[in-house]
């Protein structure tokens, strides 16, 4: 018997499904590849059956609960994607949502109260202008020590010691060749200790000792405005 590598992972694919139908039987409840096995298996008897896409894409909805998996499975799966061979040819069949979510908590969720989050709320903060004097475009993140961003970058490095860009985290601020742009910063929070980076700051941000050597460096290094 020859196999086609299609024909291997659907074999593939039904056998976890079988072994899921069996811990299904026995009351076990199921994990999320299983639950992935078992209706992805069961949607292609059905559609080896005759049944069309509209057809399977309802009755892969109806062969778990929630209650018949482990807590946050349901939430976990929000699309089952399969591709079916019909006598017209192969088609993808999407089932959005297969199991009802239970409406329990599910593990790792987060519940937001309402109302507006204020970003650095009660922190001081400075505004700057900034400019690119290189050849090419600079990007700052948005927990970069602004006081060691791109040493081309021109603008009042003091009032930048400790701070940060006041923007949400893992966003960042993108300057053009030439571009002068104002910023707003805000001061770094937690334990204020700078290491790495530009290897300007290695130690506690508020030692008097450590800054100097910062800005002694700096300037040593030819960042601007020092």
């Amino acid at each position: 018997m020859r196999l086609t590598p299609r024909e291997t992972d659907k074999l593939m694919l039904h056998y976890a499904g079988t072994v899921a139908k069996g811990r299904l039987e026995r009351g076990i409840l199921l994990s999320y590849p299983e639950a992935i096995a078992y209706i992805s298996m069961n949607l292609l008897e059905l559609a080896r059956e005759g049944k069309s896409v509209s057809q399977l894409m309802q009755l892969g909805k109806q062969m778990l609960r929630s209650e018949q998996v482990m807590d946050g499975v349901a939430e976990m799966i929000h699309e089952i994607q399969l591709e079916v061979t019909f006598p017209d040819g192969t088609k993808l069949v999407t089932v959005h949502d297969p199991i009802p979510a239970s409406g329990a908590l599910v593990p790792g969720e987060y519940l937001i109260e309402e109302g507006t989050i204020r970003l650095n709320e009660g922190r001081k903060t400075v505004e700057l202008e900034v400019t690119n004097t290189a050849d090419r475009p600079v990007q700052t993140g948005s927990h970069f020590h602004f006081f060691e961003v791109n040493k081309e970058l021109s603008f009042d490095r003091e009032k930048a010691y400790g701070m940060r860009l006041d923007i949400p985290a893992g966003t960042a601020v993108r300057f053009e060749p030439g571009e002068t742009k104002k910023v707003t910063l805000t001061e770094i929070g937690g334990t204020r200790e700078g290491y790495g980076l530009s290897g300007l700051v290695n130690g506690p941000m508020d030692d008097e000792k450590v800054k100097q050597a910062a800005f002694e460096k700096a300037k040593e290094l030819g960042f601007k405005e020092i």
